[in-house]
């Protein structure tokens, strides 16, 4: 049986206790083993589960994230999946951005709309430590 989950994956805040490391980027987007970030660890993480389905949630100093992911991840009509960003947003009818961790992940949903899953898988994007989901 496979089971259909789909994966969020929180691009970071502030990540005020790595500065100066975070000063240019956010936290996931922190160089880890020469070409590697640590938002490469969550994503390896769910490849590696059979998770090919993740959206990563952008608010602070996300270019660099943004960029390392868009070169990094690409599939092929054989292994369908994907690693997509979701930018916080302003719509109609409130100005504010993520007010938090759950506040992104709720403001998100309405982007899963068209996805077929049974269970959301909600992880760090700078979690360091292997996990099988």
């Amino acid at each position: 049986m496979v089971i259909k989950m789909i994966s969020l994956i929180l691009g970071g805040g502030v990540g005020s206790r790595l500065f100066p490391l975070t000063e240019q980027r956010s936290k996931p987007a922190v160089p880890i083993g020469g070409k590697y970030r640590l938002i490469d660890i969550p994503i390896s993480n769910c490849l590696n589960s059979g998770v090919r389905r993740m959206l990563v949630l952008t608010q602070f100093n996300s270019a660099s994230l943004n960029q390392h992911i868009k070169n990094t991840y690409h599939f092929d009509h054989f292994a369908p999946g994907f690693v997509d960003i979701l930018a916080a947003e302003q719509r109609r009818g409130s100005d504010k951005w993520f007010q938090g961790t759950a506040d992104a992940v709720r403001q998100s949903m309405r982007h899963l709309i068209n996805q077929d899953y049974d269970y959301i898988l909600i992880l760090s994007g700078d979690q360091l430590y292997q996990m099988d989901f």
